[in-house]
């Protein structure tokens, strides 16, 4: 029998262990953004480690977005809520080099953008109405130069990140935003660079039109189809940039 290496299990440092027991002790505790960690002596003693350790352990959780440090008497570690534009940033950073596609991007809205037009129907306030109205305005008018393209553009997508805000499921108006971000970060910037899609534009204000009258009705099964049709049709136009800007890039 030939005999083969094995690699030793990677060893977990000190710090990071007392760092996923701190999250899990959050989590089982039911602590809130704004409670306080117990003081670094406290953590000493619970994980019987030195202060540096301590110290280390905080400092990674303040990186990571779900501590603040205070200093001063009345100082310590105090819960935070991680900031979504933060998260946001981390897993576009992550996917930077995977070079997601237009397309790609816009299958993947399809299936999450319908159900949070429909979860977002019952909730929305007169201010978001207010909000998306406006947006809605802002696109009417055709764009007459490179920066009015770019502010209609991001309007059509602030139309979603609104909605977004009104669902409440967690997950689908996390995953609907990050969205939205990657297509301003892969999408706008590419298409920049070819003429105006009139055509493309015009659907997208035909179908936030349709979709604001199903709001006002609180029709959330229209809203859903409606959503649904918008996505599909906004996949469509995006296959023809893409082959548009190979074309172009080839040229």
């Amino acid at each position: 029998m030939q005999k083969q290496d094995f690699e030793a299990p990677q060893r977990i440092k000190r710090a990071d262990q007392i760092v996923e027991s701190v999250k899990q002790w959050v989590v089982v505790n039911g602590k809130q953004p704004g409670d306080r960690l117990p003081n670094e002596r406290e953590l000493m003693e619970q994980f019987e480690c030195s202060k540096g350790t301590v110290r280390e352990a905080l400092k990674s959780l303040e990186v990571q977005g779900l501590v603040r440090i205070k200093t001063g008497p009345n100082g310590g570690a105090v819960l935070e809520r991680v900031p979504y534009e933060k998260a946001s940033q981390l897993l576009r950073n992550f996917l930077h080099f995977d070079q997601p596609t237009g397309p790609e991007i816009y299958a993947l809205r399809t299936l999450v953008e319908p159900e949070i037009a429909a979860l977002a129907t019952p909730r929305l306030q007169d201010e978001d109405f207010a909000r998306l109205e406006s947006l809605v305005a802002c696109c009417e008018t055709p764009a007459s130069n490179f920066d009015e393209r770019m502010q209609q553009r991001i309007a059509e997508l602030e139309f979603h990140v609104v909605l977004a805000g009104c669902c409440d499921n967690a997950m689908l108006a996390f995953i609907g935003r990050f969205l939205n971000d990657m297509i301003r970060d892969l999408v706008i910037f590419k298409k920049a660079q070819l003429p105006e899609q009139q055509e493309f534009s015009c659907a997208n204000l035909n179908y936030h039109k349709q979709l604001m009258d199903a709001f006002r009705k609180r029709d959330a099964d229209l809203a859903r189809e409606l959503m649904r049709e918008h996505m599909q049709s906004a996949e469509h136009f995006n296959r023809e940039l893409e082959g548009q800007l190979q074309k172009h890039f080839l040229a």
